[in-house]
């Protein structure tokens, strides 16, 4: 449908612009995820699949990324990770993915409205949670490879 064909472009332009294709001239990258279930946050979840797939197949890449998904509650509230109920209950739901070098934003999605400086406020909590997100990763690899 389109929209996951939608989420597929998003996926696929973070993933161009951190994989150094440029060192394997002529050769196709094809990475499948498949959803199994879905209880929110679902393209942040998508990107951070996506970036742990690229790291075990040892493919080179400029940084790491991550995926937050904020949802902008009426009141004002952000929430980090929602669930599909507290994402229906959102203002506005943003999805950023964030680069670990400089934490640079390689892609900014909202669905809702807010304003400038509630995206600016979403981006900063984004921000923060990127550190939890890779150090994760950091621990996920070094759990995978330590049975070697």
């Amino acid at each position: 449908g389109v929209l996951e064909r939608s989420r597929e472009q998003l996926l696929r332009q973070t993933c161009e612009a951190v994989v150094l294709g440029v060192l394997h001239p002529r050769t196709a990258i094809s990475l499948v995820l498949q959803v199994l279930s879905d209880a929110g946050s679902l393209l942040s979840c998508c990107l951070n699949a996506a970036c742990m797939a690229l790291l075990d197949a040892g493919l080179p890449l400029t940084a790491l990324f991550c995926g937050v998904t904020c949802a902008l509650q009426p009141d004002g509230t952000i929430l980090l990770d929602p669930t599909a109920r507290q994402e229906q209950e959102a203002r506005a739901i943003l999805t950023f993915a964030i680069a670990s070098s400089e934490k640079k934003v390689l892609l900014a999605t909202t669905k809702g409205s807010c304003s400038v400086e509630e995206m600016q406020q979403c981006l900063a909590a984004a921000q923060r949670a990127t550190d939890t997100i890779f150090q994760f990763y950091r621990d996920s690899v070094r759990r995978r490879y330590s049975k070697c």
